[in-house]
């Protein structure tokens, strides 16, 4: 099959979350399974910033949106098994901040993915047949949308529409509605109309052929109002044609045999080196080495989806059980400031720095003996698969994508690969810390439960097959 798989963002080009490491790694899985598919993605000024100048296929092309005429160009490069084309237009995609700065959003972020998905439409014949697009959340809602209205052949193309998280739908004003190309009687309940706003989300819902999202417990949490968003009314009409599709680890990337931003190669059967990850990683915050004490891991956004929160106010409690906890992440200044707060008060414990590292990411997941997700709710989650790998015990809450991919452990049957609470509370996040770390003393079992965990194999390979079957029960 050909597949052109829409994104706004894909590791390692631009990156602001888990969307871009997926629109990484699954097109090439689609590709080892001797399918076609292609990236389209923007060009955006920090994919020069990473390194990448892809050179122009072609220049001074020219769509028209609402009452205006814009020119951009297409460009092209090959990464890894991948054909990966770039819409470049300076005015929409030459800023800082692929969505915004960290005060707000870009005002224009409307008319920019509108723009985005009509010069997709407008370039499909100069990226060849095409079978399948597959779109990913709000940026590209309006893309199968556009399709449909369309009146030429491209129209016979199927859309798959990925939900990665209920939480960021894409609500503008109405009044951008001539600025993109629509008419008002789109302004309706039953088509793009969202208490007063327009949602891209929900025109990517409607007018797809199919909606997938990012694990099977997240398919069913999206139906209910307390995990809907508003549109658990609207995905329940859409239920026979919704598939939860685990996310999978791209393992070239994140493995310790071979991670090249570790102090110390290991695997299932000798893991003698993550002592050394684990010096490194404590030297890297100026904490001092105990091996007694177990390093908590977290690499997040810092938003209230996240469950901070019930860290922040049970640090004490959390410290208090003779642990460390280190921290990377950026997000909402309330809790930046909060971490920057804890990392200040609890100096020689905690170790927090807020921003993004790449390889301060590997290292965090090699030297800490357990990675925290204590999240409100969790589409997939990728970084407790990542951990697992890591020998990196995965503390979770059990929603979503962490409660398909995390099992607790029993010390007495030696099976599990996790630790799990179900209350978002603080008293349920620290009563699972002393399970863990009541096991973390015992070193067969902690043992055990590492190696059960490095077993597991969430390879992008059996989430491409469900694509496939999925791309192909559409067409």
């Amino acid at each position: 099959m050909n597949i052109l798989f829409v994104s706004s963002e894909v590791f390692p080009f631009a990156k602001t979350g888990g969307l871009a490491d997926v629109s990484g790694a699954l097109p090439d899985a689609l590709n080892s399974l001797k399918h076609k598919c292609s990236i389209i993605m923007p060009m955006y000024r920090k994919v020069m910033e990473n390194g990448f100048y892809p050179p122009v296929l072609k220049k001074n092309l020219k769509i028209s949106l609402g009452q205006r005429e814009y020119i951009f160009d297409l460009l092209f490069l090959k990464h890894r098994n991948t054909d990966v084309y770039f819409i470049d237009n300076k005015e929409f995609f030459n800023r800082d901040g692929l969505y915004g700065t960290p005060e707000a959003d870009h005002p224009d972020n409307a008319l920019r993915f509108a723009f985005f998905a009509k010069a997709i439409l407008s370039v499909l014949n100069d990226i060849g047949k095409i079978d399948v697009i597959h779109c990913n959340d709000w940026q590209s809602g309006l893309l199968p949308l556009y399709l449909k209205i369309n009146k030429d052949p491209i129209t016979k193309i199927k859309t798959v529409f990925t939900i990665h998280n209920m939480a960021y739908q894409g609500l503008f004003g109405p009044d951008v509605i001539p600025s993109i190309g629509l008419t008002w009687d789109f302004l309706t309940m039953d088509k793009l109309e969202f208490y007063g706003k327009i949602s891209y989300m929900k025109a990517g819902i409607i007018y797809s052929d199919a909606v997938t999202t990012v694990s099977k417990g997240y398919a069913k949490e999206i139906l209910t109002s307390e995990f809907g968003c508003g549109l658990d009314g609207l995905l329940q009409t859409r239920a026979s044609s919704i598939y939860g599709i685990l996310n999978g680890v791209d393992y070239s990337e994140w493995n310790p045999k071979t991670d090249i931003y570790i102090a110390g190669k290991y695997n299932e059967k000798d893991l003698t080196e993550k002592v050394e990850c684990k010096k490194n990683l404590l030297r890297l915050f100026k904490l001092p080495f105990d091996d007694k004490k177990p390093v908590i891991g977290l690499i997040t956004r810092l938003a209230a989806q996240k469950g901070l929160d019930l860290v922040a106010e049970r640090i004490e409690d959390i410290l208090s059980l003779n642990t460390y906890l280190v921290l990377l992440g950026t997000g909402d200044e309330k809790y930046n400031n909060m971490f920057k707060n804890i990392a200040e008060k609890y100096k020689g414990k905690a170790g927090i720095k807020i921003g993004f590292d790449n390889a301060l990411a590997h290292q965090i997941e090699a030297g800490s003996d357990m990675f925290l997700m204590p999240s409100r709710y969790e589409p997939c989650g990728l970084n407790q698969m990542y951990s697992l790998k890591y020998g990196t015990v995965p503390v979770v809450r059990a929603t979503g994508g962490l409660d398909d991919t995390i099992s607790d452990f029993n010390p007495a049957t030696k099976k599990g690969n996790g630790f799990k609470f179900s209350e978002a509370s603080g008293d349920a996040l620290v009563a699972v810390l002393k399970r863990a770390v009541e096991v973390y003393k015992n070193n067969k079992n902690w043992k055990v439960l590492q190696q059960n965990g490095m077993n597991c194999d969430f390879s992008w390979e059996n989430s491409a097959k469900e694509y496939i079957e999925l791309y192909k029960k559409i067409s």
